[in-house]
C-alpha cells in the first residue's frame, strides 16, 4: 500500500478510499483534498461529492469541508493583497 501524501498529486480519474483507525486524520484529509480539487480547478463545487457512512460523520465532514473552503477563500483574498504571513502548503 502506498503512503498517502496530502501535498502529492491529486488522484485524477480514480476512486480513492481512505481507510484508517479513528483519530488518524481522515476527515482532515478529505476536507483538504476537496479544497485542493476545487482550488486547482479539477472540479467545481457542484461536481464535488464526498461520502461517509453515518449521520454524525456526515455532519462532521460537511462542516470540515466548509471550514477548509472558507480558509482557502480567506487565504486567496489575503494573497491578493500581499504575501502571506503564515505558510500553509496546501
Amino acid at each position: 500500500m502506498t503512503a498517502f501524501d496530502l501535498g502529492g498529486p491529486l488522484p485524477l480519474g480514480e476512486t480513492v478510499v481512505l481507510q484508517a483507525s479513528a483519530g488518524t486524520g481522515k476527515t482532515h484529509a478529505v476536507a483538504t483534498l476537496a479544497a485542493r480539487a476545487i482550488a486547482e480547478g479539477v472540479v467545481t463545487l457542484e461536481q464535488l461529492m464526498v461520502i461517509t457512512f453515518s449521520s454524525a460523520s456526515t455532519r462532521e465532514l460537511r462542516s470540515r469541508v466548509r471550514q477548509r473552503l472558507a480558509q482557502l477563500a480567506e487565504a486567496l483574498d489575503l494573497a491578493a493583497i500581499g504575501p502571506a504571513l503564515e505558510h500553509d502548503p496546501i
